[in-house]
């Protein structure tokens, strides 16, 4: 069983791929760059770009019936290893202490529209 879940709440996939598939017992997005729903525009800077791409996963749980508590597993593409400590403080910002989400983070040569960070998430239903 797939099911394919899409929200305007997030930005509308800019290639051939779902926001995220719902895969029965877990749920699967697509990775979220910093873009804001409303205008297709990044927002600037790593924190602003990391708080606007896990709105944007939040945002598709949301149209899920799922939470934040609901992510076992996320993968953290940086264009800047060095952005890593700056995106660390945003990211702790959206998981409950003690119950973090296991997590990679890596740096890439490139992400799509030229963003900082790019992050995508595995759910548990």
């Amino acid at each position: 069983m797939k099911k394919i879940i899409a929200t305007p709440n997030a930005p509308a996939a800019i290639g051939p791929y779902a926001q995220a598939v719902d895969g029965g017992s877990v749920l699967i997005t697509s990775g979220q760059l910093g873009l804001d729903p409303t205008t297709g525009e990044l927002a600037q800077g790593i924190e602003a770009q990391t708080r606007r791409a896990l709105e944007n996963v939040k945002a598709i749980l949301a149209q899920a019936g799922l939470t934040m508590d609901s992510v076992i597993k996320t993968t953290v593409f940086l264009q800047h290893m060095s952005d890593f400590a700056a995106m660390n403080v945003v990211y702790a910002e959206f998981f409950t202490q003690g119950s973090y989400p296991a997590r990679s983070a890596v740096e890439v040569g490139a992400l799509p529209k030229g963003g900082l960070v790019e992050i995508e998430c595995i759910c548990v239903k």
